[in-house]
């Protein structure tokens, strides 16, 4: 059995203490009354026992910040996309190859466990598994952090595809319960809602309000061989025991107590969009909640800084912002601010002005979008019934802010309509992007690009108010699981050449260049990569019963499905091909296996259209023998973390493919990037800077530039003139409107027709020529298995600005004034100090 140099070398002494934890979890915490163990009692007792190894570094971290008291990083999000934990854990651990060896020595296979653990899907897409790979990043730079969200009950559903229509499963995944979580009912907090405001001589209260109980989850964040162990605290809503029992005093008890659900749906299941607003009364709830328990949570530890005390030390807020940074990822939790200004004020009796002072020194804000449709914009009238001392606070910081514009710009009405926290119009609005922009000292894009255009547009009158507030941080991903969990067998061909640095120094990569030209290392590098091809060949045929030909280029787009990201471009592209194909059956092609895979949002009608067009599309192609395996078409069902570790390992084609100015940074492109894959991009998101590390000459780069679009909007798009003058587009599209890849139903795809020639936003007839065109040179290249081969080395090497360990960095020194630490807090079994 080859041990794999990068997760650890398992000692004879680490072996056999982990076969006898695990037998001990088997026999005494689950089987116990059962004779026979089941597979899932095999995953549990190897999760508990890896468990072990994690708590009493948890508990040391702890002691050791409340020992140092260093300022505390708050990471707030409504998404913590995290996958599963088990293997993660051995990695972070350095104990995967004793856990392999031991579980091997019982007659069981480690991986076979590994597919049992449920993922943890607890967000969209980008913005959840960015706050994922952050937590990771925070843990391993040694940072004192706190990940803070809720603990969905149903996370993102999970997708099946029935004749060619996506369908949507709830996701039960606490079903046979959590192995990595603790529930911590001793910190258990309440959360108001509703009721009415009083002003009175000696302040401001807000009375007569229903009350939901927040009870914390704790999760162990472990860094990587550093012994830091940080927490993720996720909150779940329960009803107080006296729960609509005062309204029921006529004898209804029984209904009384069935009615403590309202309140606990608030935690009951993931709204299920990305990059879009959906003004429900329930997620405004779930934005409250999330923040008032973290906030009373934050203000607790604030005042009690000393390890297993609840008493108060600090009395005065003075030193908050010193002690404590809160990161809002996105305007989900901008309820953060008028929060804060309520405790202070209101609880606290924190002077008004000094009190502003202290929240925007706190607070600062992530935008991660610049879609219209995706800002969030909350009714006057719903915050009024739900939450109305925070609209008399919003109303007050706007009047504020209002005033000081008034003054530097006077006579400017339109600049006080344009930056106004309330939109005036037949509903009167918050615009909850406006508020985290003046309630933070730091505002953030995530990509150089998509900073650019928040200053130059989206916020372009607060950018010229406040010029330094404005920041770009570019998104990274963990290399743990984005390369060592996943691709085990590339890391360690890196390793062997440049050392295990580069797991901790991503920018280590570099070293890689010198090895360019190196004849074995070429070899090695395809010899992984058709490797990994292979087994994820394999698991297709085991899981889709389709026959794949692994020499074939695995070209592959996975991602939520959304007009913007331009899944039917790929899809006009595969007609291409296909027609091609038919049309010239001896020709030889470059063998391509197109794979798309992704959730479309289950009201996001156009989404679920481009899912049925791109399995109706693979239904023809893969069925019509003049193609054979020269190409085919896939729909990767129920795309998520686990599946991403799969096949992103075995991708030749990234498609990172949106119109340019819409994707605000990406981060799937990075995982491809470092594991292998070219790139065939747009001039959009992180996609620049990537081009910009490797050299663009190494991507495949095309289509419209931000410029471009621009200049195309000004003119006017008018698709009907490309469907016009492109015969193999006007065949693409003449057979999706005549049912020939619908034959049972001629007009199914008349809407997707309707919207590419009539209210395209996103412009896919405009990049379509220079798109195929593109994909010409990517077959050209293909061809030369060598060349290729030496473009993937270079872009694994270059690569390494795209951790989320330099990207943390940053937002530690440059937003949260903190400094990483590389000294690793000293093991359990040693004295501490």
């Amino acid at each position: 059995r080859k041990q794999i140099s990068v997760r650890g070398i398992a000692g004879l002494g680490d072996v056999a203490e982990v076969r006898k934890s695990f037998n001990r979890h088997l026999h005494f915490t689950l089987v116990k009354d059962r004779n026979v163990a089941t597979p899932r009692d095999y995953y549990f007792a190897l999760a508990h026992t890896v468990r072990d190894h994690l708590v009493g570094r948890w508990i040391r971290t702890q002691q050791h910040y409340y020992e140092r008291d260093p300022k505390r990083i708050y990471y707030l999000s409504l998404e913590f996309y995290m996958g599963r934990t088990l293997q993660n854990t051995m990695v972070n651990l350095g104990l995967q190859n004793a856990c392999d060896e031991a579980i091997y020595q019982l007659g069981l296979d480690l991986e076979e466990l590994e597919e049992i653990e449920e993922d943890a899907g607890l967000g969209n897409g980008g913005l959840g598994r960015l706050a994922a790979c952050f937590l990771d990043s925070m843990a391993t730079l040694g940072l004192a952090a706190y990940g803070y969200g809720i603990r969905y009950e149903f996370g993102i559903f999970n997708q099946k595809i029935v004749d060619g229509w996506q369908v949507e499963e709830a996701d039960d995944w606490l079903r046979y319960g959590n192995p990595w979580e603790k529930a911590r009912p001793e910190y258990m907090l309440p959360v108001h809602f509703y009721g009415r405001v009083e002003h009175a001589p000696d302040g401001v209260k807000w009375i007569d309000t229903q009350v939901v109980l927040a009870m914390p989850y704790d999760t162990p964040v472990p860094g990587y061989k550093n012994n830091t162990v940080n927490t993720m605290r996720l909150w779940s809503a329960k009803a107080p025991n006296d729960f609509n029992l005062q309204e029921f005093n006529m004898g209804d008890y029984i209904e009384a107590v069935l009615d403590r659900n309202l309140a606990e749906n608030i935690s009951r299941v993931l709204y299920p969009n990305d990059n879009f607003f959906e003004g429900k009364e329930l997620r405004l709830k779930q934005e409250y909640f999330v923040v008032a328990a973290t906030l009373q949570d934050i203000i607790r530890r604030f005042k009690s800084s000393k390890f297993g005390c609840r008493d108060p030390v600090r009395t005065c807020f003075e030193t908050f912002p010193d002690k404590v940074a809160i990161q809002l990822n996105d305007t989900h939790p901008a309820l953060s601010i008028p929060e804060l200004m309520r405790i202070l004020v209101d609880v606290e009796k924190v002077d008004w002005d000094k009190a502003w002072e202290i929240t925007k020194r706190t607070c600062a804000y992530t935008n991660h979008t610049v879609l219209p449709e995706a800002l969030e914009r909350w009714p006057v009238s719903m915050f009024e019934k739900l939450l109305p001392r925070h609209l008399e606070i919003i109303y007050a910081l706007n009047q504020m802010h209002l005033d000081r514009v008034a003054a530097l710009y006077p006579g400017d009405i339109d600049r006080l309509r344009r930056m106004s926290v309330i939109e005036e119009g037949d509903c009167k609005r918050i615009n909850m992007a406006h508020l985290c922009v003046i309630g933070s000292h730091a505002v953030n894009g995530v990509a150089r690009i998509h900073s650019d255009i928040v200053r130059n547009s989206v916020f372009k009158d607060f950018y010229e108010l406040e010029p330094e507030k404005f920041q770009n941080k570019t998104n990274g991903i963990t290399p743990r699981r984005w390369l060592l969990l996943c691709n085990p067998g590339l890391a360690d061909i890196i390793a062997e050449k440049i050392g295990e640095g580069f797991i901790t120094d991503l920018s280590q990569l570099k070293k890689l260049l010198e090895f360019i030209d190196n004849e074995t290392f070429i070899r090695d590098v395809a010899k992984v990569k058709q490797e990994n091809k292979l087994k994820f060949a394999a698991y297709l045929e085991e899981q889709y019963k389709v026959k794949i030909n692994p020499m074939s280029m695995f070209d592959v787009q996975v991602k939520r499905i959304h007009e913007y990201k331009r899944q039917l471009l790929n899809c006009l592209h595969a007609i291409t091909l296909y027609n091609r194909i038919r049309c010239n059956p001896s020709k030889s092609f470059v063998p391509r296996t197109i794979m798309i895979g992704g959730k479309a949002a289950p009201g996001y009608h156009m989404a679920k259209m481009i899912i049925k067009l791109i399995t109706s599309v693979g239904e023809v192609i893969n069925n019509d023998p003049y193609v054979g395996d020269k190409l085919k078409v896939i729909f990767l069902e129920n795309y998520r973390v686990s599946l991403a570790e799969k096949v992103i390992p075995a991708a030749d084609l990234s498609q990172q493919i949106s119109t340019a100015g819409t994707e605000a940074s990406g981060t799937g492109n990075m995982k491809f990037m470092v594991n292998g894959a070219l790139t065939i991009g747009t001039m959009d998101g992180a996609n620049v800077e990537m081009a910009e590390e490797a050299g663009e000459e190494n991507l495949f780069i095309f289509g419209m530039r931000v410029e471009d679009v621009e200049a195309l909007d000004r003119k006017g798009y008018n698709a009907q003139e490309y469907y016009e003058r492109l015969p193999e587009l006007r065949q693409a599209i003449d057979q999706i409107t005549s049912g020939f890849f619908s034959p049972r139903d001629p007009g199914c795809f008349k809407d997707v027709v309707n919207m590419l020639m009539y209210h395209d936003r996103f412009k896919v007839f405009a990049d379509y020529e220079a798109y195929i065109k593109c994909q010409g040179q990517v077959d050209q290249l293909f061809m030369d298995p060598r060349e290729w081969t030496r473009k993937v080395i270079r872009n694994i090497a270059c690569s390494g600005k795209f951790s989320s360990d330099r990207t943390i960095t940053e937002y530690a020194r440059e937003i949260w004034g903190v400094e990483p630490s590389a000294t690793a807090i000293p093991p359990p079994n040693l004295p501490r100090n």
